[in-house]
This record gives C-alpha cells, structure tokens and sequence, in this order.
C-alpha cells in the first residue's frame, strides 16, 4: 500500500520546538505566560485588529462571543447552513434558537438576498434574530459589503467565523475583522496549528479583555475565589501558544502553498469536462485552506472518493448542511437547494501545505483515471 496522504495534515515550520523550549525552561506550563501574551499579539499584528483572545478551540470563541452578544435563552440567530456544525453548536448552548440560511453560487457562503428575507420573515413573526453567524467557507470570503450592510440596517451583531479563513482577505481587509467578532481555529487540520486551539479578535479591548476573564473562569478579585459571573476552562495554554508563535512565522507561506496546490489541481483537471471548482470573485482572496470542487453528474464524487481512498488517499465530500442534520432538523430555515446540491456533487481534495509534487501527481492521476472509466 502506497503512502497515506491526508486530507489536510499539520505542517510544522522547524521554529515551534523553540517556544516550547522556552515554556519549560522558564516552568510556564500553566493556561497562561509570554506564549500566550506573544501568540495573541502575533495575531493582532497579522490581521491587523485591535485585540484577540487565545482560546481552547474556535468553537469556544463562537460561544463567548454569543454571550458577549448578549445572546440568552429564547433569542433568535441567524447561521450560514453550509458549515460544519461547530458553528452552531455554541447557539444551542446559550438555549437559542438557530436560524439557517442557504448559499449563493459566487462564493458558496450565505446568501445575502435570502438573508434579508429570513431577517424580515423573522421580524413579521415577532423576534428580531440578536447576531448573524456568516461563515467564510473553505477559506473563502462571503460577499461583506452586502452582509454587513444588512446587519447594520437591522442593527444585528455581525460574527464572523473565520475558523477556515486565517489568511483570506476581502478587498485587502483580513477575514474575521470586518464584524463585531472575529474567530479563528486552529486545530490539526487548519491552515496552522496549535495542536487544538482557537482565537477571539475584535476591535473593542474592553471586550476582548472580558472575553479573557470569562474564559478563566470569570474568577473576581479577590484574595479567594469569588465569582459573581458563571465562568468557562477556554483558555489557551502556554505551551500550544507556543506552536502557535512558531506556526505564524510561516503563515503566508501555507497559504502560499495552499494555493498553489488549487493552482494545480486546477490547471490539471481543466479539460474534463463537468468539473468546476470553487469560485474566487474579484476582490476576493482565499487562502484556499481546501481545494473544493464539483462534478455535473451526481454520484460521481462518491466514485472518485472512493477511487482516491482506494489508493490510500483521503478526501471528503462537501459539508452537509446543517438544515439537513438530524439534530438541527426541527429550527427554521430559508432555502434555496444550493448547499443541498453542492453537498450532493461535491469533494474536498487532499491540500495540504505539505504535499509533494509526487503527491498531487499520484491524486490527479486516480482522479483522471476514475473519470476516463
């Protein structure tokens, strides 16, 4: 059996070790130290925001940043419904209700026309959703101008979840900075790597300092333990933070690296027909943290999934709108059979950073071969 190649592995960039280092030498094996303080600062200098908050995970980030919505039982949130579900997860935890919406074909993001007509729809049936949750898909930018616009007509609170988009810009402005929130992930299989780990970003100090004490347990001063708020374990440990300082040395060139992976892939499979991949818009810059594509005939991304994991190589298919999820099923939600039919003809390419020449050789090669049979 050849090799395995992975859908998006961890790419470590030789500095990592050195923070690490550091952290035990000087015996910050705590959830915080410099790491930490450094990792955060790194984050704001790249996206050039105000102030970030390292977190245990990006689904954590989401979860403050609804509370720091104010988002409470019994309130409405909009969500894109082509994501995984850790981007609704943290709406159910505040005991709110989810709102879904569909996608557009530009960008395969939320739908702005459609999201105007599920705020509406929502304000005639008498609850005015609190906050938008508008994903950037696949590293992709969603269409901002529009949605931002429409959160500020109908004073919503715009979250961005960034978790796939470190590195993406939207007319030269860094995903996750254009809402009231921005959130980052930084698990194994993201762009970089903190092991498991996330981020906060805002351009409100003030609040990202309260996201900050609520993630360590929202612990009171005091000599002893005291607590008037109830308080979360999100914070980021010293020693991921320092994966996480070694990663950012090289972030701009995984997304580099990314990019050309789409380039190839691209390039290569051009000529077959009844491919298209996803859609990179004028003004629009993805780190392409996945190489996403679409066959015209259904059935034949299962083929070549299958072909491809034969050959010891994985790939995915689309997400599975959250519309469609068993869990999800009973909440609200504005369709428009986009993301149902990008989920039905879909495949995520293997793509990451650290794939050789030899490996995109050897998967445009099943791929070619499943589609000529």
């Amino acid at each position: 059996m050849s090799e395995k190649i992975w859908l998006s592995s961890p790419h470590m960039g030789g500095e990592e070790q050195k923070f690490i280092s550091d952290a035990f030498e000087s015996n910050w094996i705590a959830p915080l130290g410099p790491n930490v303080n450094g990792f955060e600062e790194d984050i704001v200098k790249y996206t050039h925001t105000k102030a970030a908050s390292a977190l245990s995970s990006g689904t954590a980030a989401l979860h403050l940043a609804l509370i720091l919505s104010g988002v409470e039982a019994g309130d409405e949130v909009l969500c894109s419904s082509f994501t995984f579900s850790a981007s609704c997860n943290p709406i159910v935890y505040q005991h709110a209700t989810p709102i879904f919406v569909d996608s557009e074909k530009k960008t395969w993001n939320i739908d702005p026309e459609l999201l105007e007509e599920a705020i509406k729809d929502r304000i005639k049936k008498g609850t005015k959703p609190k906050a938008l949750i508008v994903v950037h898909l696949y590293g992709m930018p969603a269409l901002m101008d529009d949605i931002a616009a429409l959160c500020k007509k109908y004073e919503i609170i715009l979250i961005e979840d960034a978790a796939e988009a470190m590195g993406s810009t939207y007319k030269g402005v860094h995903m996750g900075t254009l809402g009231d929130f921005g959130v980052f992930s930084f698990n194994g299989n993201k762009i970089i790597t903190t092991s498991g780990g996330g981020a906060l970003v805002a351009n409100d100090e003030e609040i990202i300092q309260k996201s900050r004490f609520l993630a360590t347990q929202a612990r009171d001063q005091a000599p002893h333990y005291q607590h008037s708020h109830i308080g979360y374990n999100y914070r980021m440990s010293n020693i991921t933070a320092g994966i996480g300082r070694g990663q950012m040395l090289v972030l701009d060139e995984r997304v580099k690296q990314r990019r050309a992976n789409f380039k190839y892939y691209s390039e290569v499979l051009k000529d077959i027909p009844g491919i298209e991949f996803q859609p990179e818009l004028e003004g629009l810059f993805s780190n392409r943290w996945l190489t996403c594509l679409t066959f015209q005939e259904k059935g034949i991304n299962d083929k070549v999934r299958l072909a491809l994991e034969g050959e010891n190589i994985e790939a995915r298919p689309l997400w599975k709108p959250m519309h469609l999820q068993p869990v999800f099923k009973k909440y609200p939600a504005y369709l428009n059979g986009i993301s149902e039919d990008l989920f039905e003809h879909g495949l995520c390419l293997p793509s990451g950073s650290n794939l050789t020449q030899n490996d995109l050789e050897r998967i445009t090669h099943v791929i070619k071969k499943t589609l000529s049979n």
